[in-house]
């Protein structure tokens, strides 16, 4: 239990600083960021692996570069769900994602 509270709240610091970096990207507060967080992760959870599998043969052909299409996608799917994050347009989703992969990354292997 503590540690899916520690994941989500680094993952609210984690959208939260993402957001700040990033013009294109408009977040209200912290509570929003926690929202976020949230839905990012069922998102991620359950709706990934099956547009994923249901793009398997274009992202053969692309090489797997189609996963960012799928990537930024699923963050503007995130805006429209989540009042107060509102993204700019594609390729400030995708370099949101990219962005928070990274941020995520640093704040869990501080948190080892």
């Amino acid at each position: 239990m503590l540690y899916v509270v520690l994941t989500l709240i680094l993952s609210t610091i984690a959208v939260f600083v993402s957001a700040r970096i990033l013009p294109g990207i408009h977040i209200e507060g912290w509570g929003t960021a926690l929202v976020v967080a949230v839905v990012l992760a069922i998102v991620n959870a359950f709706i990934r692996p099956l547009i994923f599998i249901l793009t398997l043969p274009i992202n053969i052909l692309t090489l797997g570069l189609f996963t960012f299409v799928i990537i930024g996608g699923l963050v503007l799917l995130v805006s429209k769900i989540v009042p107060g994050f509102y993204v700019d347009g594609f390729w400030w989703a995708l370099a949101f994602a990219i962005v928070l992969a990274i941020v995520n990354g640093f704040l869990n292997t501080l948190s080892l």
